[in-house]
């Protein structure tokens, strides 16, 4: 087992991933208003007190502050960071008025709200396509070419040289396809459709359940059906094709994301799996101390989180504004300020009471308290 990286190193990766991240996130709000003639009156990485910031000529207040977990754009018009909306005896100007978010149409309003979450997105792509180009793709067969020992696929009928066509109807066409439908799925039984001697046939195939342990001790529980691929290619790709798959393994862990969340929802995984900010620092220090291979490709994994999350519809989060833009673009007008209020107080509730569900797991897992 790898020793575990010291605390300074911890540290130093958790702001390397965060920060940035957060940023990034912010400037796709910021640049979209900006785009739209909103003007922005702060810009924070952080929550809380400010510890260092200046302002430019337009105005916006760009600052670092003490709770380092997030960050915001306070538009103009808006009542507090989370953008909502002041009263309409506001005293601005016309002029003043006409560069409030509020004023602004809807669809420009829901583009700018969803351009951080998009914005994460498409650095995980870039990460993903960089890695791309510079390593090429693997392609394998999706032939059986051996069987682990205790094998669910052997234990259901399977044998060697049976080609995979499919997994639960999800085409099959390299061997690198098959974990996405086998690994969320332990003890799950799934159809899987095969060629042999020139026939086609479904075999019933029970996913089998493994406690995956990697070298710094770190233990997550995955699904096997015990197969292993032939000879392995690897190819080099095109900048096209590079982004293309980007854009295809984004998606892919985004699929996954929702997976794991609508598994704990079933009871099928507990909600000891969630993993929130001392995980995350724990992860990146252990990343950074494999490489900068490992630690950028960790990053994109982050990046495609706060996407994710950040697209869940619960006030207080991107996802809760779309929501409340889907149903003034429904009733063909706002939600009255009273409504958002209280749904804004619900959703912190709920993304509060979350956090501290995740930090009391991340906190359990620690050698401190016996993880």
């Amino acid at each position: 087992m790898t020793e575990s990286p010291s605390l300074l190193l911890t540290i130093i990766a958790f702001f390397l991933v965060l920060g940035p991240l957060v940023l990034v996130h912010e400037l796709g709000h910021y640049l979209v208003g900006r785009w739209f003639g909103v003007k922005a009156d702060a810009f924070s990485i952080g929550f809380g007190k400010e510890l260092a910031g200046w302002t430019d000529r337009r105005g916006t207040r760009w600052k670092l502050s003490a709770l380092p977990l997030g960050g915001y754009v306070q538009f103009a018009g808006d009542m507090n960071a989370a953008s909502q909306p002041a009263a309409a005896d506001d005293g601005l100007s016309e002029e003043e008025r006409a560069q409030t978010f509020h004023t602004k149409p809807l669809w420009q309003r829901s583009l700018i709200v969803l351009a951080g979450p998009l914005t994460n997105l498409l650095c995980a792509v870039a990460i993903f396509a960089a890695f791309n180009l510079a390593y090429g793709k693997v392609v394998a067969s999706p032939e059986i070419a051996e069987f682990s020992e205790s094998s669910p696929a052997q234990e259901a009928g399977l044998e060697i040289g049976d080609r995979i066509t499919s997994v639960d109807g999800n085409a099959i066409e390299s061997f690198t396809d098959i974990p996405r439908h086998v690994l969320p799925y332990p003890n799950r039984t799934v159809s899987v459709t095969i060629a042999r001697d020139g026939e086609t046939m479904v075999v019933p195939v029970r996913i089998g359940e493994v406690i995956d342990t990697d070298r710094f001790g770190n233990e997550s529980r995955i699904g096997r059906i015990g197969i292993g691929a032939g000879e392995i290619e690897v190819i080099d790709v095109g900048p096209v094709e590079a982004v293309s798959l980007g854009v295809e393994q984004s998606i892919g862990v985004m699929k996954l994301m929702a997976t794991g969340i609508a598994q704990i929802f079933t009871g099928e995984r507990s909600i000891e799996e969630l993993g929130g900010p001392v995980k995350i620092a724990k992860y990146s220090g252990e990343q950074l101390s494999l490489g900068w291979s490992q630690f950028v490709s960790f990053a994109a994994l982050i990046s495609i989180n706060l996407a994710f999350i950040n697209l869940l519809p619960i006030p207080a989060l991107d996802g809760g504004h779309l929501a409340f833009y889907a149903a003034e673009a429904v009733r063909r007008k706002p939600l009255g300020l009273r409504s958002q209020e209280w749904a804004f107080r619900t959703g912190l509730a709920l993304v509060l009471a979350l956090m501290l569900i995740v930090t009391i797991n991340d906190l359990a897992t620690l050698p401190v308290f016996g993880g």
